[in-house]
């Protein structure tokens, strides 16, 4: 049995007008048009719906029965036309998404809402995660995006990456805020938050420490720069951290912030890769997405006002 959509269209529209004529009408075909697809309806079912009186269709118990059914299916085509669309326009879906601390505090969930602002039936979920995570999580295709530190290139996931500077945080009453520039001789032998030892950060530290010829005091060793950074607004050290860390800072705390961020040399990075799994292709709703997210960290990557 193979029945159409135009099929149930006129029957469900006969049913209601109780003419053929105005049914045809109602859906601008001709009289003929509409008894032949009556017609065709009842062949494909294999009895008929209609008694042919005196040019008339008049319904059978049959067709009573049908008719229920026909406005179900008939709605649900409609619904599902209407998802379609919507899905189309970028109005409808899922985006699921994997960011680390430093992004999932203020960063994120700001671009977050300025994307659906417009788009109220569009669902997210938004799972904050180590990077070493989110990266197993892209490559297995758990999720659709992942903003995470970037690491080792792999097969299974399309990387865009994004280089923040590294920045000397303070407390803001400290002297070093006169400078505009923060050295490892200024920092010789004060207490520093640092990240743990196999973190870039902490390798470039070490580095710019030594090639400096200046004392490097570890005070406190971490896991993120979240906590790193309530140690120095409580002045008990400083860290170099990047100016992603830096400017969630900022838009998180604003003006009750008790750090201030300057620029330190030697120039240190941090690179953060927005991640997509390259083993199957993204939504129109994803990709969308993913371009408002990489506008946005182009933008901050560009930041250099401290």
């Amino acid at each position: 049995m193979n029945l159409s959509f135009r099929q149930l269209q006129t029957f469900v529209e006969v049913m209601r007008t109780g003419s053929v004529s105005e049914a045809g009408r109602s859906l601008g075909r001709t009289q003929p048009a509409v008894s032949a697809m009556i017609s065709g309806l009842e062949r494909e079912i294999g009895f008929p719906l209609f008694e042919r009186e005196r040019g008339r269709l008049v319904p059978r118990p049959e067709a009573h029965y049908f008719l229920e059914e026909a406005e179900f299916v008939l709605e649900r085509l409609s619904h599902s036309a209407r998802t379609l669309q919507e899905i189309g326009n970028l109005e409808k879906g899922k985006v699921r998404i994997a960011c680390n601390p430093a992004a999932s505090g203020f960063f994120m969930p700001k671009v977050v809402a300025g994307f659906l602002r417009d788009r109220p039936q569009v669902e997210v979920s938004l799972m904050m995660q180590s990077s070493v995570v989110i990266t197993d999580w892209i490559a297995s295709q758990q999720y659709d995006i992942g903003l995470a530190e970037t690491s080792e290139p792999r097969r299974t996931i399309r990387s865009q990456d994004f280089a923040f500077p590294g920045l000397c945080a303070m407390p803001a009453d400290d002297p070093l805020t006169g400078r505009t520039v923060i050295t490892p001789a200024d920092l010789d032998g004060r207490p520093l938050a640092m990240l743990y030892d196999e973190h870039i950060t902490a390798v470039q530290t070490r580095r710019a420490f030594r090639d400096a010829g200046a004392r490097l005091n570890r005070r406190f060793e971490l896991r993120t720069f979240l906590p790193a950074l309530q140690l120095v607004s409580e002045g008990l050290c400083c860290t170099i951290c990047d100016s992603f860390t830096a400017i969630s800072h900022e838009e998180t705390f604003g003006k009750s912030s008790r750090i201030a961020f300057r620029p330190f040399e030697p120039e240190l990075h941090l690179n953060l890769s927005l991640m997509t799994p390259a083993n199957r292709p993204l939504s129109m709703l994803v990709q969308d997405f993913a371009a408002d997210l990489a506008g946005h960290l182009a933008e901050l990557a560009a930041r250099r006002d401290w």
